[in-house]
This record gives C-alpha cells, sequence and structure tokens, in this order.
C-alpha cells in the first residue's frame, strides 16, 4: 500500500494506528522507515512520533524528537508541546517542561492541561494548582482533562474548602457531546482523599455507567478511613454488577482488610485475584499482605511471602515485617529482617532505631548500647521528629 500511495498520510495512519494499539516501539520503526525512504514528516507526523516516544520513556530519543520539532518549526504546535511537556514531565524534568510551555506566547488549552496534569502526577499539587488559577486568570475555559487533573491534585492536597469550588467547575466544564464519567470518578477519589465519604458516595451514587475507575475510587477512600464493611460491600456490589477489578482495586481490598485485621479475607482476596481474575500481584500487593500477616502476629508467614515473591523485596516491605516484629518483640526476625534492611539502605536510620527499640523491649540493654554505638561508627544519625502542621 506505502508503494501505491507514498505520501506522508498513510504512513501517519499506521503511526497512529501501533499507537492507540498500545505497540509504541512499532510506531517508532515505521517512522524511521519513513525517513529511509525519502518521505518527508508533515505537522501531523511528529506529535504522533511524541505520542509514541512518550510511552517508551527513553529519554535521550526524547531530546532528538526535540530537535526534530524545531526543526520542522512546529515549537508553537499545541499537540507537540503538549508532547514535549508530558515527555520532559515524566523523565522528571519539570524544569525543561515548564520551559517549554513559557517559550510559547500564544498558547493552547492542549498545552495548559500539559503543564497542569504533569504537576498534578509529579506530585505538585500546589503548584498545579496555581497554574490552574492562571488558566482562568487567561480567559480559558477549562475541559474535562483540565478538571480531572485540578481534582486529582486537590485530593493530594487533601483541601476540602478548594475541592467543593472545584465540584462548581467541574459542572461547567460538562458537556453533551462528551462523557463525564472522568471527572465524576476524579471528584470520587478527591472527596475520599479529603475524608468525606458521605460526598463521595454522593456523586458516586449519581454516576449512572460506572466503570472500573469509579468502583475503585470509592472502595480506596472507604479503605483509606477504616470503612471495613462500607469497603468490601462495595467490592462485593462490583462484581455482582459485572464489573471485573483491576490491580488497583485490589491493593483498596487488602488495604481494608488491614484496617479491620481480616486475614482469611485478605488471603481469600489474595487468591481471588491471581486465580478468578488473572491478576499477577504486584510488589504492592505483596507490602499490604506481609503488612497484613505482620500486624496479626503471623511473622513466620509473613517471611515465607516475601522468600517466595517472584520479585525482590524493597525497603517497604522489609520495613512492614520490621514494624511487626517491634509490636510482637521478636528478637530473631527482628535481627534478620535489620540485615536486609541495611543491605538495601546502609544509610537509612530506621532499621538501627527499630532494632534498637526492640532490644529495649524485652530488656537487652547490651544489645541497645551495641546498635548505638554501631550507629555512631557509620555516623547514622536519628531523624528527629516533626509535625508538618
Amino acid at each position: 500500500m506505502l508503494e501505491l500511495y507514498p505520501g506522508a498520510f498513510q504512513w501517519n495512519n499506521i503511526m497512529r494506528s501501533y499507537v492507540r494499539s498500545e505497540i509504541p516501539s512499532a510506531a517508532l520503526q515505521v517512522y524511521l522507515m519513513m525517513l529511509r525512504s525519502g518521505i518527508f514528516p508533515d505537522h501531523y507526523t511528529i506529535p504522533i512520533v511524541l505520542k509514541a516516544a512518550c510511552r517508551l520513556l527513553d529519554v535521550v530519543n526524547w531530546r532528538q524528537f526535540h530537535s526534530v520539532v524545531i526543526k520542522n518549526g512546529l515549537e508553537s504546535n499545541e499537540f507537540c508541546e503538549s508532547a514535549l511537556i508530558s515527555l520532559y514531565s515524566k523523565a522528571g524534568e519539570f524544569g525543561i517542561a515548564r520551559k517549554v510551555f513559557e517559550q510559547n506566547v500564544d498558547r493552547e488549552l492542549g498545552s495548559w492541561n500539559a503543564i497542569i496534569g504533569a504537576l498534578a502526577q509529579g506530585g505538585n499539587a500546589k503548584e498545579a494548582i496555581n497554574m490552574f488559577i492562571k488558566l482562568l486568570k487567561e480567559g480559558f475555559a477549562p475541559d474535562d482533562v483540565t478538571m480531572v487533573s485540578v481534582t486529582s491534585a486537590c485530593g493530594r492536597l487533601g483541601n476540602l474548602e478548594l475541592g467543593l469550588q472545584l465540584h462548581k467547575c467541574v459542572f461547567q466544564a460538562r458537556t453533551l457531546e462528551k462523557s463525564d464519567i472522568l471527572m465524576s470518578n476524579s471528584l470520587v477519589d478527591m472527596y475520599g482523599k479529603c475524608g468525606r465519604m458521605d460526598l463521595a458516595h454522593k456523586v458516586f451514587e449519581r454516576v449512572v455507567c460506572r466503570n472500573v475507575s469509579t468502583w475503585t475510587s470509592l472502595i480506596t477512600g472507604y479503605a483509606m478511613h477504616g470503612c471495613v464493611s462500607e469497603a468490601l460491600d462495595c467490592f462485593r456490589d462490583m462484581r455482582l454488577d459485572g464489573v471485573p477489578p483491576n490491580s488497583v482495586t485490589f491493593i483498596g481490598v487488602f488495604s481494608a482488610c488491614v484496617h479491620g485485621g481480616l486475614v482469611s479475607e485478605g488471603k481469600n482476596y489474595f487468591d481471588m485475584m491471581k486465580q478468578t481474575y488473572g491478576i499477577n500481584p504486584r510488589i504492592q500487593h505483596y507490602g499490604v499482605m506481609v503488612d497484613l500477616l505482620g500486624r496479626a502476629g503471623l511473622i513466620d508467614e509473613a517471611k515465607v511471602m516475601v522468600e517466595k515473591m517472584p520479585m525482590k523485596a524493597n525497603a517497604v516491605i522489609w520495613g512492614a515485617l520490621m514494624g511487626a516484629c517491634e509490636k510482637y518483640g521478636n528478637v530473631e526476625m527482628g535481627e534478620y529482617v535489620a540485615k536486609k534492611l541495611e543491605e538495601l539502605e546502609p544509610w537509612n536510620d530506621g532499621a538501627y532505631v527499630v532494632l534498637s527499640n526492640i532490644y529495649a523491649g524485652v530488656g537487652l540493654w547490651k544489645e541497645v548500647a551495641r546498635v548505638r554505638e554501631m550507629m555512631k561508627k557509620k555516623r547514622i544519625e536519628k531523624i528527629p521528629g516533626y509535625s508538618s502542621v
């Protein structure tokens, strides 16, 4: 087909299809073939290529694509600019992303959405809100993409008063042409993180066609605030409604079991995730399960789970087990876990402090002194406690 119709239009369609099919590497290969065939890319080609590059997380090639954008005079193209902002943000280069945004005087809404989304997803919630305020002052009307990012940022801040104001903006951003499911899901998530599960449930009840994200946002909100029965009832209703849960849903379910100390239920849900829904547990799932077993005093069983994990345990998982050792005064296991933590993070004071507390709890004061002396020799100091307030 490309031999009969060698124009850029056909190449663009093939690349776009690969990107939509979640095969970005193939899209970039087609782009290279296009260049080698002597076909010059047009202003539709570059945004597609940037979108493919964004999903591959290849920082070296990103800079090359940026030079292609400049070479083709597309710095002010809304789609190219948005893609570049997303590219640099995913690489953690927020300074460059902001520079790309600020160098364009005639910004479009897509560019604002890209920078706000990048800041929100990167944990810079306050900056995202401030950028949203600037957007309004510039006279732009936010759309559904804007509001999803802004409500997400508000949820991270836990600012209920701001959240109530943003809810009004969500109503204004709604259109008849597009579904508002993403905005509704973000509101459920926001109210849940702000601690108002009554408002989260009220928004949830108004959603007609609920998807997995809608249910997951409510389940996670209930679990976060220790509403165990509500979270598990919601999970049951989700399955009865015919909506299959995803990996994030099960993290919320396991967290609810941790809050309620429901060990047998947690094990059943863990088996359900693997056997019924074919979801391979990730390190986050193992982390919550280890925490569940450890809090219940099943320290040996938790250790077995850690050792049988298909991936290497990180400091968070070993830290959860260490906390269980402190709670139940298990010296032998505490020493074993402390060595694992020391291998992973030799600079971290946490393992030494907890091990010292374990020794003190059972009256082994010589061992307490030995741990403190070891910390002095290694120049590891305990980080003083402080209040974020």
